[in-house]
């Protein structure tokens, strides 16, 4: 039996990480902290400064942002953030946009000087807004997380300021997350804790990579799939992930549920596992247990990693979907942890180019080594200790992954950004 601490820490970390979204979260993040501005300032800006750090460029450039009319970009998603955001939805801030304002955003963009800068600083993730309108100001800074809203200042003075180092939020203590203690959590857990969060993330993920399937959207990774390679239970599972990034990289206004603060990977933990459980016909019960697994591996890998980097972070969701889909085999500690490592050792050192089209094809490819990992284990294989970054023991060997994306990686990140702006 699991103590008490490590039985609320994990039901509140799945309650901080698994919340809606409604489009890509870089650019939403952006719409969020313009929908705040606005509300501080009290009128839509008449010129504004948008200063962002590296990653946000990367991940907000290709996307296109919803409730847009299908434009993309810094400055769309902060000006639809003003026109038509609501900064108590957070990151479903443009659920509510209206047709009227998609249709005044083009004129807004054409007319309203909108100025974007690189930060300067270190950080990963930074946003700060500077608004004016008429003789007022209003400025908005978030930093290290999607919606932690460091400071909020109206006309020179402050009206809100966080009073945490690193987040205004008091996060559950992600350093208590093992996989052993994951898998014993998930064996152990009161359904009745985590149906409410798992069902929602069921729903949403689903719908939305139903959606990619059917309509037209992206590079259509998910349809080809399905084209190419049949329908078996493996290729339905990389499809049915890939469909949701084909529609949500491309402005489908249906909502996901999040994982590490992105929605690609909160569809990459999960639709594989719903694929199997149904191939499987296994309880709805196995379903809960396995989802808790993917999600906190998931997350227990990326809390190493960071929420933005080089590292292409649906890589950590596929060894996730690869754990949960174990355990419906009936896998328990021992065989999750070497499809990890096994999964691991297969595709760590994909890049993130930013979000785009073709993360949806990555998202294909890390289903795919979650699914090695596990069939390599089942049939007597392994990577061991010694064999590139996997060493001995599983903990050690996500801390080998977490320094080489958050360390190792950190030139890559900027050689990445070079690229990209020279496009």
């Amino acid at each position: 039996m699991l103590d008490d601490t490590i039985r609320k820490t994990y039901k509140a970390i799945l309650e901080e990480e698994l919340v809606p979204a409604m489009g890509c979260t870089e650019p939403i993040s952006l719409a969020y902290a313009a929908a705040i501005a606005r509300k501080a300032l009290g009128a839509l800006p008449e010129t504004a400064e948008i200063t962002v750090s590296g990653n946000i460029i990367k991940n907000v450039k290709s996307v296109i942002v919803p409730h847009t009319g299908g434009l993309r970009g810094i400055e769309t998603a902060v000006a639809i953030g003003f026109i038509g955001g609501d900064p108590d939805k957070e990151l479903e801030v443009l659920s509510d946009v209206t047709d009227a304002q998609i249709a005044a955003l083009p004129g807004y963009l054409a007319q309203t000087p909108l100025t974007v800068r690189q930060a300067q600083s270190d950080r990963v993730f930074e946003i700060v807004i500077d608004a004016k309108a008429g003789e007022h100001t209003a400025s908005v800074t978030i930093l290290d997380d999607h919606t932690n809203v460091e400071r909020i200042v109206r006309d020179g003075q402050i009206v809100y300021r966080s009073n945490k180092v690193q987040t205004s939020r008091e996060q559950a203590d992600r350093s208590l997350l093992t996989v052993r203690n994951i898998v014993a959590y998930a064996q152990e857990v009161p359904i009745a804790d985590v149906q409410e969060i798992l069902d929602r993330q069921i729903q949403y993920n689903t719908a939305i990579a139903q959606e990619g399937l059917s309509g037209d959207w992206g590079a259509g990774i998910g349809k080809i799939l399905l084209k190419t390679n049949g329908n078996s239970v493996s290729t339905r599972a990389k499809a049915y992930a890939a469909a949701g990034s084909d529609a949500r990289m491309s402005g489908c206004e249906l909502p996901v549920v999040i994982n590490s603060g992105s929605g690609n990977q909160g569809m990459t933990a999960s639709l594989p596992v719903i694929v199997y459980a149904r191939e499987l016909n296994v309880s709805q019960e196995q379903l809960y247990r396995a989802l808790v697994i993917s999600n906190l591996v998931t997350i227990h890998l990326k809390t190493g990693i960071g929420c933005l980097s080089a590292y292409c972070g649906a890589i950590s969701a596929g060894c996730g979907a690869g754990a949960g889909i174990t355990y419906l085999y009936g896998g328990r500690f021992t065989e999750i942890a070497h499809t990890i490592v096994n999964a691991v050792a297969i595709n760590s050192g994909v890049v993130c180019d930013g979000a785009k089209a073709s993360c949806a094809a990555k998202i294909a490819s890390a289903v795919e080594a979650g699914l090695l990992g596990m069939n390599m284990y089942m049939h007597g294989s392994e990577f061991r200790g010694g064999d590139g970054i996997v060493t001995t023991g599983i903990e050690e060997t996500i801390e080998n992954v977490a320094a080489l994306a958050r360390n190792g990686m950190k030139e890559t990140d900027r050689e990445i950004l070079r690229i990209i702006l020279k496009q």
